[in-house]
């Protein structure tokens, strides 16, 4: 219960936070580039060169987007390097590269468009996935797909919102009753992969899984494998609420909840189930808020954990003495320091342990 209260807390806090609250941001890419080793779901746009620090998908540096709050939820910006301590398994780790949040954000609204309940889903996904488009700024990155039996590319990766507001107003009727969730999921973070960068997906939808080919457990796995950050919005938490009230309530419901929750948690991002229209405001600037006020960190993994295995990864913020940072409220009353991170990571393989 503290937990979900300190969350909360923080929507409130990143929803009124201005966007410079970091400073000066370091220019990002000028568009995302996608290279896949397979038919990719997004063209090839030029890539130029950019000041944040990149890294290829076959470099071994695992990189870490973290969030730093008090417990009220206030955002602590201003940290330096030496604030952060990653440990991998328990050992620390020797942080390779530091920066603050870099501008423009490159996301992908990944949004349920099916014929489940009689298009109703489908239809109020797509007003909020609307909604969202309202606390972008100018520079940032925006693609839509959409699923029902597969994902569809709706839009590359644009800076244009009219073009993405015309494509969400101009959606014909769900063509099939189906919302692979899990296909739809893995596919995008596929064609991710090779985006160069932070990157991150709007999931929206109800969480449910009606037909995929891979399993939940496939995807926790692909998750624990990516660099990208989920933000899930589940768009049916006022209908089984009231589903609930009128004795019809469902426990599949709560499964499609958690899995959306889940998603969020291993990747570092968040989950929200809002019941109003009137809290979507708040939900939708977290997201940017969230995005800009992070600190990317990297690490190598040193030979002997690179085993091909699931790492668990923990972050820490100390002060100059090494012991946690200690941090007060204008009343001057200490207040604990929250850490937001992904879970862990995949380590690459390195062939002299499989050989020993």
């Amino acid at each position: 219960m503290k937990g979900l209260l300190i969350r909360s807390l923080i929507w409130c806090a990143l929803a009124v936070l201005p966007v410079n609250s970091l400073g000066q941001q370091t220019p990002g890419p000028s568009h995302p580039r996608v290279v896949s080793r397979q038919k990719a779901a997004f063209p090839h746009p030029a890539q130029e060169q950019t000041t944040r620090p990149e890294y290829s998908v076959e470099s071994p540096l695992v990189t870490v987007d973290v969030l730093v709050t008090d417990e009220d939820g206030n955002v602590l910006t201003g940290l330096k390097k030496s604030n952060f301590r990653i440990l991998d398994g328990g050992k620390p780790q020797i942080i390779a590269s530091f920066a603050t949040a870099a501008a423009p954000i490159t996301i992908v609204i990944l949004m349920e468009y099916s014929g489940v309940s009689y298009d109703y889903f489908a239809y109020k996904s797509a007003y909020w996935g609307s909604q969202f488009l309202n606390h972008l700024e100018e520079k940032d990155w925006v693609a839509l797909v959409t699923y029902d039996m597969k994902p569809t590319v709706r839009v590359d990766f644009t800076r244009s919102k009219p073009e993405l507001e015309q494509t969400l107003r101009s959606l014909s009727y769900p063509q099939f009753r189906e919302a692979n969730l899990f296909d739809a999921l893995i596919e995008t973070l596929d064609q991710l992969e090779p985006v160069e960068g932070k990157k991150s997906i709007l999931l929206i939808g109800t969480g449910a899984d009606t037909f995929s080919k891979n399993t939940l457990d496939d995807v926790l796995d692909r998750l624990r494998q990516t660099s990208v950050t989920i933000f899930s919005v589940g768009v049916a938490e006022s209908e089984f609420l009231n589903a609930n009230l009128r004795g019809g309530g469902s426990i599949g419901y709560q499964q499609m909840k958690n899995q959306l929750q889940t998603f969020a948690n291993l990747t570092g991002g968040f989950a929200w189930f809002p019941r109003f229209e009137g809290e979507l405001p708040t939900v939708f600037r977290s997201v940017g808020g969230t995005l800009r006020n992070q600190y990317a960190l990297s690490f190598a993994p040193p030979r002997d954990l690179r085993d091909g295995k699931y790492h668990r990864l923990k972050v820490e913020v100390v002060g100059r003495d090494g012991s946690p940072l200690k941090v007060t409220n204008k009343k001057g009353q200490s207040r604990k320091v929250v850490v937001y991170a992904r879970d862990g990571y995949t380590a690459p393989k390195n062939p002299a342990i499989e050989k020993d």
